[in-house]
């Protein structure tokens, strides 16, 4: 979602907050701005609709004229108010002496609007940002002190932000505050950088910061100073990250997603590499071992997640049920936080966020551990909100994902979800046998992969026959249900086709009505006890005309002579199917957006990281 690029340094800030700003496009955007002191120290702002390109060419003038050092830049996802270059970031006070950028809500926007209306501000947007800066101007006029005002004005607002501000008055002088909305100090050479996300600046430093909530910037050339939410300068520990810009690059790939998914048989041996224990038959994570006791005590299980994180949570029931017999509840984050959830003794919390800031995920962990729940993150960022908060989690190591459309972080949470349902098995009653067999399955799983993906161009020739269907319906039982609700959602998300998924024995319950010769339905079909029962689903499918496209298994003769076309996978076990039968799914959604021209790592109205609610 939005995100903000900020720079202090000796270099012209306009191309670093370019730069920047296109490493962030992925993350959802449709309008973006910039500030700068020019030569006299005046602050003057850049807005423009559309691509970042748009803001570039915009400026470009600019860098002939003088080469500003300080600058902050903005890319909007629109809450408040229309797309528009009036609704952009930055916004400015009423005397044009202060720029402001910011990330996240203002809740009580309306009445704080009302209240400096009545005081004799005028407003030319529609955004809730817009009453930030002129409160921010209101209490400025009355000390001229800028800290102090900023303080004040953050006491009345109540919400969640991530800002940057210039103000005239302190020439090469950055303030910025966070609450609830990711935001980074990254050290340089001689240069610092605020940003929401690390891939903006991960090519000039490696080292960072991870603001804490309450913590306010000042931030100059000589440096910075941080103060808490106590008001106490704090000199925080800095991390150092730990991949490489090429993460972020499409190298030899069309788009970041068609890459990513090539990157799952290494995403996937990450997410497992180290954690084998086989003398012990078992597995070892190290964010939870401190937290031993309360795995071998658990009576129940629940896990939170938003979008394909929570299809990854509902793979993660069926598999940690039938390895564990511990119940388990798979939740929307986004109705948890809001319905008082009951959560019993002996219960934990497990939620699933590949960015670490989702900000639904975030509230339902609070909600968990307000009711005395212990709670623990299942994320890809290092550092993250989730990672900060949580009581120990494992870290997936899938690498920096940039394609809106989760590819190689699902097969990595998922991967997860099975190293700890064997931990759990094997403190219960999996037997070693058991628990050395799956792990062997494991160390199998990326060279399946790399098997199913020398099948890609004949994946391509399959989507060419659903590419022009305006709605499909993708088909699977047990564990392979929630690999048809991802599949759906991969299709639906980049091709803006609408599909459903279902369990196919719900089919009958409502969707065959739907099921014509201009109905594609895409089936996961899996050789194990339920193969036959999903077979006469098909069946009906096809007495219906219904056109069968199906995942299965090789070796399977059955299944060609029902579907118009197969995509054989290797075998493996029932906890690992959901690994290996979703990619071509995910290949599908990819080669059907890709052959009608769309836009398949930024697609229409969505963000990566939604870190508003």
């Amino acid at each position: 979602m939005c995100g903000i690029v900020a720079y202090v340094g000796e270099k012209n800030a306009i191309p670093i907050m370019i730069e920047g700003l296109k490493r962030l496009e992925y993350r959802g955007y449709d309008s973006s701005g910039l500030a700068i002191f020019d030569e006299n120290n005046d602050v003057k702002i850049y807005k423009k609709e559309g691509k970042i390109v748009e803001l570039e060419r915009h400026v470009s003038h600019v860098m002939t004229k003088y080469s500003p050092t300080v600058g902050i830049s903005h890319t909007r996802w629109a809450t408040h108010g229309v797309v528009s270059e009036v609704n952009a970031h930055p916004f400015c006070d009423s005397e044009g002496k202060m720029a402001l950028a910011h990330n996240g809500i203002i809740e009580n926007y309306k009445d704080l609007k009302t209240n400096l209306i009545a005081k004799g501000y005028e407003f030319k947007s529609d955004t809730d940002t817009e009453v930030l800066v002129h409160l921010i101007h209101y209490y400025y006029q009355q000390d001229k002190d800028l800290m102090k005002s900023l303080k004040q004005a953050l006491k009345a607002v109540e919400g969640t932000y991530g800002i940057a501000i210039l103000h005239k008055d302190y020439p090469g002088q950055i303030l910025s505050a966070k609450k609830g909305s990711t935001l980074i100090l990254a050290i340089g050479n001689d240069e610092f950088f605020l940003t929401s996300d690390i891939n903006a600046t991960i090519k000039h430093t490696k080292k960072v910061i991870y603001l804490e909530d309450g913590d306010i910037v000042k931030l100059t050339k000589e440096g910075y100073e941080i103060t808490n939410s106590q008001n106490i300068l704090i000199n925080p520990e800095i991390s150092e990250i730990d991949w490489d810009i090429s993460a972020i690059d499409k190298g030899k790939y069309k788009h970041f997603m068609l890459k990513e998914i090539y990157e799952q048989p290494t995403s996937v041996l990450n997410a497992f590499r180290g954690r084998l224990a086989e003398d012990l038959y078992t597995v070892r994570l190290g964010g939870l071992s401190q937290n031993y006791a309360d795995l071998r005590n658990v009576k129940r299980i629940q896990i939170l997640a938003c979008g394909t994180s929570w299809h990854a949570a509902l793979t993660g029931k069926y598999i940690i049920e039938n390895l564990t017999r511990i119940p388990v509840d798979a939740e929307y984050a986004s109705e948890y936080r809001y319905r008082n959830p009951i959560v019993p003794d002996d219960t934990l919390v497990f939620v699933i966020s590949q960015s670490g800031e989702t900000a639904d995920t975030l509230a339902a962990l609070k909600e968990a551990r307000a009711k005395g729940a212990k709670v623990f993150g299942i994320t890809n960022v290092v550092g993250s909100a989730i990672a900060r908060e949580t009581d120990g989690g494992v870290y997936i190591h899938a690498g920096s994902e940039v394609g809106v459309a989760s590819t190689k972080a699902f097969t990595s949470q998922v991967t997860v979800l099975v190293l700890l349902a064997i931990l759990l098995g094997r403190m219960r009653h999996m037997s070693p046998t058991d628990g050395l067999t799956h792990l062997e399955e494991l160390k199998k799983l990326p060279e399946k992969i790399e098997k199913i993906l020398t099948q890609n161009d004949h994946i391509r020739e399959i989507s060419k026959k659903i590419a022009n269907s305006h709605n499909a319906l993708y088909l699977g039982r047990g564990v392979d249900y929630p690999v048809a609700l991802e599949g759906a959602l991969k299709l639906k998300e980049i091709s803006y086709i609408h599909a459903e998924g279902y369990p196919a024995a719900e089919m009958k319950h409502g969707p065959i009505a739907l099921i014509d010769e201009n109905m594609p339905v895409i089936a996961i079909a899996s050789k194990d006890f339920l193969y036959d029962k999903l077979v006469s689903n098909l069946q009906e499918v096809k007495s219906r005309k219904g056109k069968i496209y199906a995942v299965a298994n090789e070796g399977d003769t059955l299944i060609g002579t029902i579907a118009e076309e197969v995509v054989y996978v290797p075998e493996t076990l029932p906890a690992l199917r959901p690994i290996l039968n979703v990619i071509p799914l995910q290949l599908i959604a990819y080669h059907v957006a890709d052959l009608k021209g769309l836009d398949v790592d930024q697609p229409r109205n969505l963000a990566k990281s939604v870190t508003v609610e």
